[in-house]
This record gives C-alpha cells, sequence and structure tokens, in this order.
C-alpha cells in the first residue's frame, strides 16, 4: 500500500499544468541538444583527423559546464530568471538555425560547428540554473523532491532517445534534420511557459 502510494505522488508534478508544460518543453530541448551532438558528431566522422574531432564536438558541448556553470548561477540570482531565460533560449534558437543553415549549405567546416557546438553548450549551461531555480516556484513544498527526480528521468529520456532519433533522421533525411534540433518551436514554447 504505502508502496503505491509513493509511487504516483512520485509523479505528482506533471499534474500541474506549467511544470508538466515546462517538463514536456525542456525534454524536446534535451532530446534536441542529443540530437546536435550525434548530428555534429556525423559530420566530422568522415573528416580527416575524424578521431579527434568526435572527441572535440564533445568537449565543445560539455566545456561550457567548467568554465560557466558558476556563471549561470550568479546570473540566475542577479537577472529576472524568465528574462534570463528568454534572452539566452532565443539566442541558442538563433544559433541552431544558423548551424542547420549553414549544413544544408554544406558550409560548415569543423572549426566552426566546434564554435556552434560551443556557443550552443554555453547556452545550455547558462539556463540550467535559472530553469532548475524555477521549480520551487512551480510545485508545492512537498513536491520539490519528486520535481527533482522528474528532471533526472528528463535528462536520461532525452540521453536515450535523441541519439536514435538523430539516427533516424540522418539516415532518412540528412545530417542536417537532426541539427535542426527542436529549439526554434521548444524554446519559443518553453520560455512563453515560463512567462506565463
Amino acid at each position: 500500500m504505502a508502496g503505491s502510494g509513493s509511487a504516483s505522488s512520485a509523479w505528482a508534478p506533471l499534474r500541474i499544468r506549467l511544470f508538466r508544460t515546462l517538463w514536456l518543453a525542456a525534454l524536446a530541448s534535451n532530446i534536441g541538444a542529443w540530437m546536435q551532438t550525434v548530428g555534429a558528431q556525423w559530420l566530422v566522422v568522415h573528416s580527416a583527423h575524424a578521431a579527434i574531432l568526435v572527441s572535440l564536438v564533445q568537449a565543445a558541448y560539455t566545456l561550457p559546464a567548467v568554465l560557466f556553470a558558476l556563471v549561470g548561477a550568479v546570473l540566475a540570482d542577479i537577472f529576472d530568471r524568465v528574462k534570463l531565460l528568454v534572452a539566452v533560449l532565443a539566442g541558442m534558437t538563433v544559433t541552431g538555425a544558423a548551424l542547420t543553415a549553414l549544413t544544408a549549405a554544406h558550409r560548415m567546416p569543423p572549426a566552426l560547428l566546434l564554435m556552434f557546438t560551443f556557443v550552443l553548450g554555453t547556452g545550455a549551461i547558462l539556463v540550467a540554473p535559472a530553469y532548475q531555480s524555477l521549480v520551487p516556484d512551480m510545485v508545492p513544498r512537498m513536491q520539490v523532491p519528486d520535481a527533482a527526480a522528474l528532471g533526472s528521468i528528463n535528462i536520461n529520456l532525452a540521453r536515450a532517445v535523441g541519439p536514435a532519433v538523430a539516427g533516424l533522421l540522418i539516415a532518412q533525411v540528412g545530417v542536417a534534420a537532426a541539427l535542426s534540433d527542436p529549439p526554434p518551436q521548444t524554446d519559443h514554447y518553453l520560455a512563453a511557459a515560463v512567462q506565463q
């Protein structure tokens, strides 16, 4: 009995419309981030020095976490979190659109790809503290641990689904489709939901 009650309460934050909307938008955005990583690695896999370039793609996306994690937390404390989210997500949308357009036009050398990947990784690390600090405002205090657990589920689910979707898109449509990354729609949706 206690097990079923605690199991149902673990999903309770998803009954709150705003949290559910943001959770789904974050899931789509996280899936897109993994799709972009796979697409970027696919772009360089046939290049000269492919082994190092594939590694550098992952490094370019994760290096901002080392460099700017504290900056993201400070910015979330200094600025209005909603405005910060909207501004950074808008920048990520423009970056993702440029990455997709240049890739579709076959104008994406490895150095430029690494730069775009680094910019997207920087955006991701700058929005994380602001997004996570909004969660306690969206759910009752008793549900904050469950909301945090759902955030972990979100990340791990995206980590499983994103590369698979990217692989299908690359095989069926081409690498630019994997780089298109849901942010043009998702980040706008996430920003609109946060403003509610």
